[in-house]
């Protein structure tokens, strides 16, 4: 991929994750930003980052597979991505809407899960 200001925020967000570093990952978000899945609605930074403090302790580590779909906009990637957990392999997607090199909007989900077998 191109190297834009959009894939230095995903490449960013990626590595933030893989390190469990939640102020980092807190800062990627805009103060007044949404994060958006069927399960839950976080507003503001704050909020955000308490989440990630409990996502991340709940799947143990994130490490990137793949990047299996991407589009990108001046403002927005969206994209598809296969990701190791503790627990097993993700298959998820995210949206992301930046301003200023930050997120305003993070619309996220899970589209599949396969556990390791020795769980």
């Amino acid at each position: 991929m191109e190297e834009t200001p959009a894939k230095r925020f995903f490449d960013s967000q990626i590595a933030l994750l893989a390190e469990q570093d939640i102020d980092g990952i807190a800062n990627q978000y805009a103060p007044d930003a949404k994060l958006v899945s069927f399960d839950v609605v976080r507003n503001g930074r704050q909020e955000i980052r308490q989440h990630f403090v409990g996502y991340l302790a709940a799947l143990g580590k994130i490490d990137l597979k793949s990047v299996d779909k991407w589009a990108e906009t001046d403002d927005s990637i969206f994209f598809e991505a296969t990701v190791f957990t503790a627990h097993g392999e993700a298959h998820v997607y995210d949206v992301f809407v930046l301003r200023d090199g930050k997120a305003t909007y993070h619309f996220t989900g899970l589209i599949s899960f396969t556990p390791f077998s020795n769980q």
